[in-house]
This record gives C-alpha cells, sequence and structure tokens, in this order.
C-alpha cells in the first residue's frame, strides 16, 4: 500500500526571508555568499534610492523657485506694458466714441429728428406755456398731459 509522504513545515518551498537565511546543506557557503549580496544590493539600492530622491526633491525645489521668479518677471513686464498702452487705447477709443456719435447724429438730423439741443428748448418752451397758461386760468398745476395713441403698423 502506497503511502502518502507528509512534508514537515520546516521543508516548505517557500523563499527565504532576511530573518531566515537559506538552510544548510550541500554548497551552504556559496548560498549564504549570494544572500548576503543580495542582502547588500537591496540595501545600497534603498540607500542610493533615498539619496538620488532628495536629490531630485532640491532639484525640484530650484526649479520651482526660479519658475515663480521668470513669472514674477514676466507679470511685471506685461502689467508695465498695459500700463503704458491704456492711455493710447482710452484715447482711441474715446476718438472712435466722437465719431460714432456724431454719424448717429447726421443720421437722424437727415430723418429729420431734432438734436437733444432742441428737445431741450422745446421742453423748456413748453413749461413756460405751461406755466402761463397756469397763471391764466387760475389753476395750481397743470393737468398732465394724455399720453396719444400709437397708430397701429400697417401689415401688407
Amino acid at each position: 500500500m502506497a503511502t502518502r509522504s507528509r512534508k514537515t513545515p520546516e521543508a516548505s518551498t517557500a523563499a527565504p526571508t532576511a530573518s531566515q537565511p537559506p538552510a544548510t546543506g550541500p554548497g551552504a557557503e556559496q548560498s549564504q555568499n549570494i544572500w548576503l549580496a543580495g542582502l547588500g544590493a537591496m540595501a545600497r539600492a534603498q540607500a542610493e534610492g533615498s539619496k538620488a530622491f532628495d536629490a531630485l526633491v532640491k532639484q525640484g525645489l530650484d526649479w520651482q523657485s526660479q519658475a515663480r521668479e521668470q513669472i514674477a518677471e514676466v507679470t511685471q513686464r506685461a502689467e508695465a506694458l498695459a500700463a503704458s498702452a491704456a492711455p493710447a487705447a482710452a484715447g482711441r477709443w474715446n476718438a472712435l466714441e466722437g465719431i460714432f456719435e456724431q454719424r448717429v447724429a447726421r443720421a437722424l438730423a437727415s430723418l429729420g429728428m431734432p438734436d437733444t439741443d432742441a428737445v431741450a428748448r422745446l421742453e423748456a418752451r413748453v413749461a413756460a406755456l405751461e406755466q402761463a397758461l397756469a397763471a391764466k386760468t387760475g389753476a395750481d398745476e397743470p393737468a398732465p398731459a394724455k399720453a396719444r395713441p400709437r397708430a397701429a403698423a400697417k401689415r401688407g
């Protein structure tokens, strides 16, 4: 009858850890040296990795401060340029505004529309006539004018 062989926990195939060196046996010294070389390589990689990381952090901080200085310099130049260009732009805008107002006034005049001065003079005359009328009729204040209905638009 065949029996199964039982493996003992000591004979497991798990990889050795740092706290558990490889088992002894034939070639144990060579295995031990390979094990120690691996641990040494890992320690060196960790030490050099942290040094490299620290160097990268320092370089990043240097680059960040240089970038901030350059951004501040460019911002100052842009603000100075905008400040020097603002008066010229405002002057040109005012000139364009004046031209536009003149053209609108000419267009309204060609349509027979009175300008603001003519409307102001008419308002003053109407107010004077209302006062004169009120003085003759004895009324304290003139009655408000009724709004005329607008003519309906023709649809064609």
